[in-house]
């Protein structure tokens, strides 16, 4: 039923304009919120094989990496693939997502799939930040290159 009053008529109107204004606003908020939050991720990861099954792993669960860190000149700081002659070598294993390693190795394998071989580029404050690792060769504030493979666990069946 239509108001007979044209003064309620111009102020329905102008609510509800006002309503998709406000709608529209807060969807171009979620679109930023949600732009910003992917800019907070401080890995980028390009998978090179995919995995040998959907399932990844959960937070605080074992999991078995071979790896080979570099810098971005592509001088080698750390693996435990390229010492293939040696007759010891293993894969590092730990808890993944409890702060035991890198957070940007943390955050990455997350997503990852079992059996799944992909390049993380780590944000320096993902990294080591400020502080670096010289010992190992990592300047502060040093992107790192990963090329790590998650191994499948013997329990999928894969």
């Amino acid at each position: 039923r239509r108001s007979s009053d044209p003064v309620q008529a111009v102020v329905s109107t102008q609510s509800t304009g006002k309503e998709a204004e406000d709608k529209k606003e807060a969807k171009e908020a979620a679109k930023e919120e949600a732009l910003a939050n992917a800019e907070k991720c401080g890995f980028t990861k390009r998978v090179i094989t995919k995995g040998k099954t959907h399932m990844k792993p959960e937070k605080g669960s074992v999991v078995a990496v071979w790896y080979t860190g570099k810098l971005e000149d592509g001088t080698i700081f750390d693996s435990n693939v390229e010492n293939a002659r040696k007759k010891d070598r293993k894969a590092l294993k730990f808890k993944v997502g409890t702060g035991l390693v890198i957070r940007g190795w943390d955050e990455a394998l997350l997503t990852m799939c079992y059996g799944e071989k992909a390049e993380i580029n780590i944000d320096p404050d993902w990294a080591y930040g400020k502080k670096g690792m010289p010992s190992a060769g990592i300047q502060p504030n040093t992107r790192l290159i990963f090329e790590v493979e998650l191994e499948c666990p013997v329990n999928i069946g894969v």
